[in-house]
């Protein structure tokens, strides 16, 4: 049955109809540390308000049309997709930030462990019952497009999960459709972090046994770093959205919750459990940030290495190529994150924070340092006027 993008896509059609310059905002896992990743949006959030034409009314998913997160990234990305504040976001981890993440909490409540009941009521009322359909979703109705990243233990495979009204798997007339699991229980399966949840198990079609499937945190795939797969799945012509390459047609802007390596050798068994999913983590953040930055053109971003750099395009003079200038690269791109190792902190005049404690993903007991680290971080890094001056604010 043939049908038209408005019907498809309802009271985003004429946002997304139509092919223009695109922003994307691409959001790293990381747990508790989601509170800095809101610092960091909220200097993002406050510049480009300042020059939007709709002030306190501003919200980021004014500005940007796709947004993707893993984790506790998904549950930011939910957030601003159907028009959250950061503020109210900062609110929501404030207050739910224990039943969420706090190994701490879960242990010493025993008969709370794989007992999620009070986060999924709040995952509930912050996000609604609605599907991710677009154009079911009248509760809480989308403001862009959003992407969440799972993983299916029962396929041992990472699956990315969009409201794209034309992907392949949001086939209405399919029985398994993706855009019937409801958003909450979604951003719940992103979060399910093994041993301190139960995994979530999610019915693509309750009629078929074999399309029930279980589901742990996103950040156990490669893509707790979304942003090099929001690319592809943004511009590759199997996703049907097929947005347009090139410095000034793509901007994706993506915001880590923190990063450090884990100094030091495995002693034991229970260090090497410990250690090892963080470890791997931060190897495969990287290695999506140097995607990005190889694939595109860096605008802003900490140096990778010492090998590396920074990975920004040079002229012949060894300078910073000027943005006027085109490097031949498939989008612009911009990395905010802060430096949790102790060198790091120390430079940001912190050295009353120790990096052992800080870089840990489950206690809540940090919200209060995370939160400084973050806003202090965004006073340095975050600049609109100067990164995103290629993508003007025309909300």
């Amino acid at each position: 049955m043939e049908t038209t993008f408005s019907s498809r896509w309802g009271h985003l059609a004429q946002r997304y109809e139509k092919q223009q310059p695109r922003k994307i905002l691409s959001l790293d896992g990381g747990g508790i540390r989601g509170v800095l990743t809101l610092e960091i949006l909220l200097e993002l959030e406050t510049q480009l308000k300042a020059t939007s034409t709709k002030k306190e009314d501003f919200r980021l998913s004014d500005y940007f049309d796709y947004i993707g997160g893993t984790s506790t990234g998904a549950i930011i990305a939910a957030g601003l997709s159907i028009g959250m504040s950061v503020t109210e976001l900062l609110d929501f981890y404030e207050k739910r930030g224990e039943a969420m993440f706090d190994k701490s909490f879960l242990f010493k409540k025993v008969k709370s462990f794989y007992k999620d009941g009070p986060l999924l009521n709040e995952l509930k009322n912050t996000f609604g019952t609605g599907s991710i359909d677009i154009l079911s979703a009248s509760e809480k109705p989308f403001k862009t497009l959003l992407l969440v990243v799972t993983m299916n233990r029962s396929t041992d495979s990472p699956w990315p999960i969009s409201n794209n009204p034309d992907a392949k798997y949001n086939n209405k007339e399919k029985n398994d459709c993706n855009l019937k699991i409801p958003l909450y229980q979604l951003v719940r399966a992103s979060t399910a972090a093994p041993a301190y949840f139960r995994p979530e198990t999610l019915q693509w079609d309750p009629a078929d046994p074999d399309k029930t499937f279980v589901f742990v945190d996103g950040g156990v795939t490669p893509y707790n770093n979304p942003a090099f797969l929001m690319y592809r799945m943004a511009t590759q012509s199997p996703y049907k959205l097929n947005w347009h390459t090139g410095e000034k047609n793509l901007l994706i802007v993506s915001v880590g919750t923190g990063s450090a390596a884990s100094p030091g050798v495995y002693d034991n068994l229970l260090e090497t459990l410990t250690e090892l999913p963080t470890n791997l983590m931060y190897a495969m953040q990287t290695d999506q940030d140097i995607n990005c930055r190889t694939v595109g053109r860096c605008i802003y971003g900490a140096p990778i290495d010492r090998e590396l750099g920074d990975l920004i395009p040079l002229d012949a003079n060894n300078k910073a190529l000027p943005l006027d200038s085109d490097a031949n690269r498939h989008f612009s791109y911009v990395r905010y994150n802060a430096d949790l190792s102790q060198e790091g902190l120390n430079a940001l005049g912190l050295d009353d924070i120790d990096s052992s404690e800080i870089r840990a993903m489950d206690n809540v007991k940090n919200i209060t340092d995370l939160r400084l680290v973050g806003r202090i971080t965004a006073k340095k890094q975050v600049k609109v006027s100067e990164h995103f001056i290629n993508f003007k604010n025309e909300s």
